[in-house]
């Protein structure tokens, strides 16, 4: 059945009603995306209450575990999400999801495979690929299924499937490589070790999940704000275009079309970019990781010259917008801090706690995906609720959460004592996941129905190539350099200032971009 066979078959929704009452099919439908987010963050943390026994087994440093967790999977997962965001406002975004579920999963069960650093920053890769198909598209359907005024509520119960999916990766993985090391101490079947035999459990399932997705229907675009969207004659020409102006070299021919002055932009781009990428990683002997983050920052720098030239009120809306960047830049803040918390938590209970890897997994794993799901739930909620009395008061509990976890991380990285760790790690996941909602409903209030996918794609740069990139392998590299686990997450801190003043430009701004929205639109050339 055809997208536009769906979407037809939908109520011919022309304007929100305030007092509607939100349809059982939406909450079904949210229900089943949250279980894809689970599986989704299982996938991506797993590799969390494995990293020792990777580190051991494949011989690695740090700095190369919190690359494999963050940079290989993030940079890609960013690149991918521009491209992937733009299908995902013009095409079946039902479609899409199952597609993007069933690549991550397969890519995660050939992780168990991987028998080399190379081969496993290659599957981290294609789940970083697959898994950017699930955010844009999700954001958007969420936000046709779900009036704005319980948006950052709906978008928050989304999200809890990070936080819950998170702590499952450990429980099962620690004790999936405890179990498995134990019954397998020499012969293992396939020779697998028990961290290569987690991967595979927990890749499997999700082919299967992608049965269920495929049945969701899709809903109409713009239905919940009146504004209707009609589908696009040929959704895929806007995808492969942003495909070339966002993967080098062919970024290249993306500039070329502006004429010389694109061309030369885009080389002094490159240039100073790849000069920065080259000096830190003479500086810090991590070529990988400083390879892959300036061909990040590199694509983002030339897919938005790009969207400037091709589709100017997007570009205006979103990098044109103070209130926009500062926004997502500042949650990219909190992001910063809790990835590389919750990433590193497992190895520091092992490592120097003295844990064994299913204790550490059920004691991180399990308060953490309750203190996840609590913190968002009641983040979002709080969202909402200050949004009706103040236009920036979604951002009060984003600084909130960022703030709040700062003393609990604190604690994390500088106790001996078990019964604190598992504590503080508790809040610090309750404090840090508060943030989220807030922030992903501020994203999208500031860009027309027909951009979500392209702002949530935006949105997710900031929690991947400024969060996901950099947190974890800071954090490692710190600790690879000081030969303390301890210090390498002391130094995630650096991000509460940086955040707090980036939250503070965005709550004197958003209330006038969000008043101004139609408007700006229009003098960009909109048609609305």
């Amino acid at each position: 059945m055809t997208a536009e066979t769906n979407q037809a078959e939908q109520p011919d929704v022309t304007a929100p009603e305030a007092d509607a009452k939100v349809p059982a099919y939406s909450w079904y439908a949210l229900g089943v995306l949250v279980i894809v987010y689970v599986l989704n963050f299982v996938d991506r943390n797993i590799i969390s209450i494995l990293a020792e026994d990777i580190k051991a087994d494949l011989g690695l440093r740090d700095d190369q575990i919190g690359f494999l967790y963050g940079t290989a999977f993030g940079v890609f997962y960013a690149l991918f999400g521009i491209p992937l965001g733009k299908l995902a406002d013009n095409w079946h975004r039902v479609r899409l999801m199952t597609a993007g579920l069933f690549i991550w999963s397969a890519f995660t069960a050939l992780s168990g495979f991987a028998k080399s650093f190379t081969a496993l920053s290659v599957a981290r890769i294609g789940v970083g690929v697959g898994e950017a198909t699930a955010s844009p598209s999700a954001y958007s359907l969420i936000s046709d299924w779900f009036p704005k005024k319980m948006r950052a509520t709906a978008l928050a119960v989304y999200s809890s499937g990070l936080y819950i999916g998170g702590g499952i990766s450990l429980l099962i993985g620690g004790a999936i490589v405890e179990n498995w090391n134990e019954a397998y101490p020499v012969d293992a079947p396939l020779g697998l070790a028990g961290w290569q035999a987690a991967f595979i459990a927990v890749g499997l399932p999700g082919i299967l999940l992608a049965c269920l997705v495929f049945t969701l229907r899709e809903p109409l675009r713009g239905q919940s704000d009146g504004i209707i969207t009609p589908p696009a004659k040929d959704p895929f020409r806007g995808f492969a275009r942003e495909l070339v102006a966002v993967i080098p070299p062919f970024t290249l021919i993306g500039a070329a079309q502006a004429g010389p002055k694109g061309i030369v932009t885009n080389l002094a781009g490159m240039l100073v970019i790849g000069g920065a990428a080259y000096a830190l990683a003479v500086a810090t002997g991590s070529y990988q990781q400083w390879i892959a983050v300036g061909i990040g920052y590199y694509a983002i720098f030339s897919w938005a010259s790009t969207l400037k030239r091709r589709d100017e009120a997007a570009f205006k809306l979103i990098w044109g917008t103070p209130a926009f960047l500062t926004t997502i830049l500042g949650y990219g803040m909190v992001a910063f801090m809790s990835y590389a918390a919750s990433f590193w938590a497992a190895p520091y209970a092992i490592r120097i706690l003295g844990e064994a890897p299913a204790m550490a997994g059920f004691w991180i794993g399990g308060p953490g995906a309750v203190g996840g799901f609590l913190g968002v739930i009641l983040g979002g909620a709080a969202a909402d609720y200050l949004r009706k009395r103040n236009p920036a008061g979604r951002l009060l509990v984003v600084a909130f959460g960022l703030v709040g976890a700062a003393p609990f991380l604190f604690l994390m990285f500088t106790t001996e004592s078990t019964l604190v760790f598992y504590v503080a790690a508790f809040f610090q996941s309750v404090f840090g996941s508060s943030a989220l909602g807030g922030a992903a409903a501020t994203s999208q209030d500031l860009v027309l129905p027909r951009m979500r996918g392209t702002a949530t794609a935006t949105f997710f740069l900031s929690t991947t190539l400024v969060g996901l990139a950099l947190g974890p392998y800071m954090a490692g590299q710190v600790s690879t350099l000081s030969e303390s686990l301890s210090t390498g997450g002391l130094s995630l801190l650096i991000a509460v200032p940086i955040g707090l003043v980036l939250l503070l430009v965005a709550y004197r701004t958003v209330p006038e971009a969000e008043r101004t929205l139609i408007e700006r639109a229009r003098a960009a050339g909109e048609d609305v």
